[in-house]
């Protein structure tokens, strides 16, 4: 069983437009590196130079910030949801 990935506006260029991919279950890490397998770049707009999450991206599986659980090492189960939250800023 897979697991869904909702993709934001500005990533879909990655993803020819999907709003919502499949992958693999695993470690947060793991469904990552599956995208970027299945979509070449898209892991580099999520990830930093040293790997770790992007300041300004938020991660949920499910409904809890991967920040304020295991980070990247976040087990992602079968048939859950991820969903990819660029921040907004503005004043």
């Amino acid at each position: 069983m897979s697991i869904s990935v909702r993709i934001p506006t500005i990533l879909r260029s990655y993803t020819g437009g999907a709003a919502e991919v499949t992958a693999q279950e695993g470690t947060l890490r793991d469904v990552i590196a599956g995208l970027d397998a299945a979509y070449p770049g898209i892991a580099g707009r999520i990830l930093d130079e040293n790997g770790r999450l992007r300041r300004f991206v938020n991660v949920y599986v499910g409904e809890e910030d991967v920040r304020l659980a295991q980070g990247l090492d976040t087990e992602v189960p079968a048939g859950i949801q991820v969903s990819v939250i660029p921040a907004v800023a503005g004043g």
